[in-house]
């Protein structure tokens, strides 16, 4: 096999492991929109704005990424921005949840697997890695299928129901260049 036909491979490799990272993620912060769009009261509209805002980027992260050259940064920041959304849509889903039934020690758990998830996507999209760093990754990888699980725990995700689809708004190319810091 050639150099060529390896660097490929491990290119390949690279998006694949990104865009599930970042696919999963997008599907945590829309299905917590929808947590927290259902659960809301009256005096949340706020936490409401800001969980579909949150579902938005992270759709628009999504986007961008299918959009890239096979870049392992970029790609790799698209997924750290896609973990990024979806810890703030879980503040909101917290926030929601303290004044329902639902609110308990999962919530708390699911927060933190959340702000875990965007940390470790952060560090492997990073300098001097830049979404490269085989560790990082497998660390980010996982710590994302934790949020998963523990957002699935606290009622956020229901495993039964389809990812619901989001809008994502207008696509300059300000806001897309602005993704890829």
């Amino acid at each position: 096999m050639t150099e060529r036909n390896e660097g490929e491979q491990q290119a390949a490799a690279l998006r694949k492991g990104h865009a599930a990272r970042a696919e999963s993620a997008a599907a945590r912060a829309a299905a917590l929109s929808r947590y927290v769009e259902q659960h809301a009261s009256n005096g949340h509209a706020d936490a409401v704005w800001k969980a579909a805002h949150a579902a938005r980027v992270a759709a628009q992260a999504l986007a961008v990424f299918a959009e890239s050259s096979a870049d392992a940064a970029a790609q790799s920041r698209c997924a750290r921005n896609a973990a990024a959304a979806a810890a703030q849509a879980s503040q909101m889903g917290q926030l929601v949840a303290a004044d329902t039934d639902h609110a308990g020690a999962a919530i708390g758990l699911a927060l933190k697997a959340a702000f875990k998830a965007s940390q470790a996507a952060g560090a492997a999209a990073g300098a001097p890695h830049s979404g490269a760093h085989e560790e990082l990754n497998s660390a980010a990888d996982l710590a994302e299928a934790e949020a998963v699980s523990a957002a699935t725990q606290a009622g956020w995700i229901r495993p039964s129901e389809s990812v619901p689809s989001v809008d994502i708004g207008v696509r300059s190319s300000e806001v897309l260049s602005m993704l890829h810091f």
